[in-house]
């Protein structure tokens, strides 16, 4: 590998989802999941992009687009670990910069991830970051499958749940949004290689163990994790129902919204 490629972009993909099997590979308009995802994130100024997967069906597949790809242990219990995994080949040696891309949101901007880059870029005392955007209906408030987080006024997270935050002890709860800000996570994640290879190794927390969010298990051990708020909507596809919305769900998200 050149030695001026310093960000790399890890495509965790797996074939064994429980709500999903073979997610990855799932037509989308003419393209696989994990293709749309992988084009998606090389418009970005990541120096290279990986998926990053346990099963020969999907390194095959993106073998045959032309895309990058590289085997990793079955035993991943997260997307975090398997990205360490990679991330520590002697090939990517000379590698600063680590961004773990969701593999299912086949529409993800470029714009997202250049967001990202550039944030630990001018904030090294961040050795995580990811983004945060504006909540604007009440359904994702409320709705325990978006996950929310606070952060204080230099960016640094305080706290990531599926309840909501803050709670406004004096509000109802139908007037919460127009009372204040509250701020929904976007799930993709950008390290500094020698903080990923660490947070890898970490138990899990009780934290973790209580919202199943990862990302709070970095915070209860002292990693401090920068937020930077993104403007760009983002459509994941959790189940198989998901991909019958996409007509209407992906409409004005290749725009800021």
């Amino acid at each position: 590998m050149p030695k001026n490629i310093k960000s790399i972009g890890i495509i965790p993909a797996r074939y064994a989802s429980t709500r999903f099997p073979g997610k990855p590979l799932v037509d989308i308009r003419g393209k696989s999941m994990v293709q749309r995802v992988y084009e998606q994130a090389s418009k970005s100024l990541l120096d290279r992009v990986v998926v990053a997967t346990d099963d020969e069906r999907i390194f095959r597949h993106v073998k045959s687009f032309g895309g990058r790809a590289a085997m990793t242990s079955p035993f991943h219990k997260s997307g975090t670990d398997r990205c360490a995994e990679i991330a520590a080949l002697e090939e990517f040696k000379n590698v600063e910069l680590v961004v773990n891309i969701q593999g299912d949101e086949p529409f993800i901007q470029p714009g997202q991830v250049d967001l990202l880059v550039k944030f630990l870029m001018e904030n090294k005392h961040f050795p995580i970051a990811t983004l945060a955007k504006l909540i604007e209906k009440e359904k994702e408030l409320f709705d325990p499958n978006t996950v929310k987080t606070v952060f204080d006024k230099n960016g640094k997270a305080l706290y990531f749940s599926r309840s909501p935050m803050p709670f406004l002890k004096k509000e109802k709860k139908e007037n919460w949004l127009a009372k204040s800000q509250f701020y929904k996570h976007i799930g993709i994640y950008g390290f500094y290689k020698n903080t990923l290879l660490e947070v890898a190794k970490l138990p899990q927390g009780r934290l973790e163990k209580a919202e199943s969010l990862e990302q709070l298990r970095w915070l209860e051990n002292g990693f401090p994790i920068g937020v930077q708020t993104t403007d760009y909507e983002t459509v994941g596809i959790d189940v198989p129902a998901d991909i019958a919305a996409l007509p209407m769900a992906i409409e004005g998200v290749a725009t800021k919204t």
